[in-house]
C-alpha cells in the first residue's frame, strides 16, 4: 500500500526556479520531440502509452491534451472521456468499456477521465459503498498489470489546484462568451464536495499506486502543469530503449 498523500499539504504551484517563458518556450521543443517518439514508438511495436489524467472541474484537463500533445501525428493518437455509463455499459463489469479503449502497440491513448471515475464520484454521490470500492481498487489493480505486461506503459496525472484557483476558473467561463458553453451549475455543487472529493482521491492514490505511481501535479499555473505532464511523459517513452527496424533486403 502506498505512501499516504495529504493534498491539503502539497502545493499547486510552480516550484522556485521555474521562469514562465523559458518553460513555456522549452515545451515547443518536447511537443516537437514527443512526436518524433510516438512514431519511434509505432515503428518499433513492442510498446503503447496510457497517460491518465484526473482532476478536479476546471483542473485543465482538456487544456493539458491541447498543450501537450499537439504535434503529435493524430493517426497516433485517441483521447477518450468517460462519462455517466450507458446502460449497455451499466450491464457489464464496470472495466467492459475501460478495457475496449486501451491502447494498441504503437499508440498514445489519453483518458480524459477515466476508470477512477468509479471510485471517485460514485462514491461522493454514495452510489459506490465502501466495501464495493474496495473491490474495485483491486481490480484496477490488476486490470493495469494486465496492461502492463502487454507492454503498456500507464502514466497517471492527478492536476492539482487550489479551492481559489478552481473558482476563478469557473468565474472566467461565466465571463468569457467563449467559454460559457464550458460553464454547468453542477459546477457549484462539485466545488462545495471539494472535500469529499480529496478524502476519495487521498484514498484512491493510497490503495492504487504501489505498482504505478501517481504524479500529483501543481496546476494552478498552466504552463507549468503542461510542462510536466510533457517532460514525464518523454523521460518514461525515452527510457523504453526503442529503435527503428532495419530494413532486410530479401536475397
Amino acid at each position: 500500500m502506498s505512501k499516504k498523500i495529504d493534498l491539503e499539504k502539497i502545493s499547486t504551484r510552480a516550484p522556485k526556479g521555474f521562469d514562465k517563458d523559458e518553460t513555456k518556450a522549452k515545451l515547443d521543443e518536447m511537443n516537437l520531440e514527443l512526436k518524433e517518439l510516438q512514431n519511434l514508438m509505432y515503428a518499433d511495436g513492442h510498446y503503447s502509452l496510457l497517460v491518465i489524467l484526473q482532476g478536479l472541474d476546471a483542473s485543465g484537463k482538456d487544456g493539458t491534451v491541447k498543450a501537450v500533445f499537439n504535434e503529435v501525428n493524430p493517426l497516433g493518437i485517441s483521447v477518450k472521456s468517460f462519462k455517466a455509463p450507458t446502460e449497455k455499459e451499466r450491464a457489464h463489469d464496470f472495466l467492459w468499456r475501460i478495457h475496449a479503449q486501451v491502447p494498441e502497440k504503437g499508440m498514445i491513448h489519453v483518458f480524459n477521465r477515466s476508470h477512477y471515475e468509479d471510485v471517485l464520484v460514485t462514491r461522493v454521490l454514495g452510489i459506490t459503498p465502501d466495501k464495493a470500492a474496495k473491490e474495485r481498487f483491486e481490480q484496477i489493480n490488476m486490470f493495469e498489470k494486465l496492461l502492463q505486461s502487454n507492454g503498456t506503459q500507464i502514466l497517471k496525472f492527478y492536476l492539482h489546484i487550489s479551492e481559489d484557483e478552481q473558482k476563478e476558473r469557473f468565474q472566467e467561463r461565466l465571463d468569457d462568451p467563449r467559454k460559457n458553453w464550458k460553464y454547468n451549475a453542477n459546477d457549484l455543487k462539485t466545488a462545495k464536495d471539494w472535500p469529499a472529493y480529496r478524502k476519495y482521491y487521498q484514498d484512491v492514490f493510497e490503495k492504487c499506486g504501489d505498482d504505478i505511481p501517481w504524479h500529483i501535479v501543481p496546476s494552478d499555473q498552466k504552463w507549468y502543469k503542461e510542462h510536466y505532464v510533457a517532460e514525464t511523459i518523454i523521460d518514461t517513452l525515452k527510457s523504453l530503449n526503442m529503435k527503428y527496424p532495419k530494413y532486410v533486403a530479401e536475397e
